[in-house]
């Protein structure tokens, strides 16, 4: 993905949390063109090696498309689609694989928002 300007490419690993991939994969592109690119691109390079995707779907529409490798499935968003999809808020709890080559994309602590406390009214019996 990175060789074709693919950006916010992320690894997750997924194994402990389901059955279905060890590995998934994501990515980024700023238009369809670019995600189409990316996604031939994946594919020649993992067939090349002899790595077949099982499952391809979205390749149509080029906003996005999941490329399935049994172990690794690779998903490529166009930038806006892949904020609408936010796959990494649904694997939130899985462990993120660092990027050889690549600044570690570390997120920033949050820090607990102040609960507002509110006055506790007291009634008195008349």
């Amino acid at each position: 993905m990175l060789d074709k300007k693919a950006t916010d490419v992320i690894i997750l690993q997924v194994a402990p949390l389901t059955s279905v991939a060890d590995y998934l994969v994501i990515g980024s592109a700023d238009s369809d063109r670019q995600a189409s690119a990316i996604a031939d691109h994946v594919d020649d390079i993992l067939s090349r090696s002899g790595s077949k995707p099982l499952r391809v779907e979205g390749m149509r529409s080029s906003q996005w498309a999941l490329m399935d490798f049994g172990d690794v499935i690779a998903h490529i968003f166009r930038a806006d689609v892949r904020k609408h999809y936010a796959l990494e808020r649904l694997w939130v709890d899985a462990k993120r694989i660092a990027i050889l080559g690549e600044p570690s994309a570390t997120k920033p602590a949050v820090a607990p928002r102040p609960m507002k406390r509110s006055k506790a009214t007291t009634k008195t019996k008349a």
